[in-house]
């Protein structure tokens, strides 16, 4: 289970305001990771950079590590393009640009993918097939539908969204 939330915080990264988005992950019932991640929007090209994660892994409901974290400024690390504002199909891009850390890359696969998910049917979405450079032979594929942002990363598939009322 992954649940995604876009926080009211944000956090200054290598002089950017980014907006952190939290992502919680279980196995089994069990969590297993909360990463905090950055992002800023470009307004001139609507491009979304990725400025890294603070990432915390846990066993037993404790922490145990920090395993992929990285910010960009540091130790060599540069923001991402995680979603170009005008994407075309064959583009290429890294996601991540944290040597040795992470080195996510992207490429545009379709542009009018129909998928149908538990939250619903959706179409003319974005489709990629998305893997690193550190580990070149995996490789995966996500599905992003417009106004709602990722709806498939391999086998999950999107159950619900929608805003949190406080």
């Amino acid at each position: 289970k992954l649940v995604i939330t876009v926080l009211e915080e944000t956090l200054n990264v290598d002089g950017v305001t980014t907006r952190i988005v939290e992502e919680r992950e279980w196995n089994d019932g069990e969590l297993i990771e909360v990463s905090r991640n950055f992002f800023a929007i470009c307004k001139d090209t609507s491009d979304v950079f990725y400025f890294g994660e603070d990432v915390d892994d846990y066993k037993n409901g404790k922490v145990t590590g920090h395993g992929g974290a990285w910010k960009a400024g540091v130790a060599g690390a540069k923001a991402g393009l995680i979603m170009p504002g005008s994407p075309k199909v064959g583009m290429k891009y890294y996601q991540e640009i944290a040597p040795k850390v992470a080195m996510d890359r992207a490429e545009i696969v379709n542009l009018s993918a129909t998928l149908k998910t538990p939250a619903g049917t959706f179409d003319k979405c974005l489709k990629t097939q998305e893997g690193s450079a550190l580990k070149p032979r995996e490789k995966g594929f996500k599905t992003y539908a417009s106004g709602i942002g990722l709806i498939q990363d391999g086998d999950m598939l999107l159950k619900e969204h929608g805003f949190i009322k406080k």
